[in-house]
C-alpha cells in the first residue's frame, strides 16, 4: 500500500488517534494473551486458535499502520461551511431529473465515506461536483469522458460527524 494522501477533519484526526490508542493500548495486548493461550493448547499443526489469533494480530497490525500512514500524510481541513452552501457533513437532499428520484446523501472525508450509509465521500466525482453550492443549483456531474449527469440540490441540513464510523479498508 503506497502512500495515502487524505483530506481530513480535526473531528476524523481525533477519531484516528482514538482507534489507533485502542488497537495499540487495548487490542494488541488483548491479542497477544489470545496468542500465548492457543500456543499452551500445543499440536500446533491443527490448532485453529492459534490460527485464529495470530491472523487477528496480523489484522489489528495492518490496521495499526493503515491509520498511522493516514495520519502522517493528512492534509487538515475546515469542516465549516456557509449555511446556505453545501460542505463537510452536511445532508443534502439531490434530486436526479433524468430519473425523477431524490437521494440523501451525507457529504464526508474519505476516511468516513460509506455508501451502505448514504455517506458521500466529498472527493468523489458527486462530492466536488456539489460542494459549495446551494439549494436550487443545477449541478453538472462529470464521472468520465462517456459518463456526466446533471442534479438539483433540493436541501441542506447542517449537520455534524455525530457518530460516523471510520471507514475500514
Amino acid at each position: 500500500m503506497g502512500s495515502i494522501y487524505q483530506k481530513l477533519t480535526e473531528s476524523d484526526i481525533e477519531k484516528i488517534k482514538a482507534e489507533l490508542h485502542e488497537r495499540i493500548c487495548v487490542t494488541r495486548h488483548e491479542i497477544l494473551e489470545e496468542v500465548k493461550e492457543a500456543r499452551a493448547q500445543g499440536d500446533y499443526s491443527e490448532n485453529y486458535e492459534l490460527y485464529a489469533a495470530k491472523r487477528a494480530k496480523g489484522q489489528n497490525e495492518s490496521r495499526i499502520r493503515y491509520l498511522q500512514n493516514v495520519l502522517k500524510n493528512a492534509t487538515i481541513i475546515s469542516d465549516e461551511s456557509p449555511v446556505d452552501e453545501v460542505g463537510i457533513n452536511n445532508t443534502v437532499t439531490i434530486y436526479y431529473p433524468e430519473d425523477d428520484e431524490e437521494e440523501t446523501y451525507k457529504i464526508t472525508t474519505s476516511i468516513r465515506a460509506n455508501s451502505m450509509e448514504d455517506r458521500l465521500d466529498m472527493e468523489s466525482p458527486l462530492g466536488k461536483a456539489i460542494l459549495h453550492h446551494k439549494v436550487g443549483d443545477t449541478v453538472h456531474v462529470v464521472v468520465s469522458k462517456d459518463v456526466e449527469y446533471d442534479v438539483v440540490i433540493r436541501a441542506i441540513d447542517n449537520s455534524s460527524d455525530g457518530d460516523d464510523d471510520l471507514r475500514s479498508y
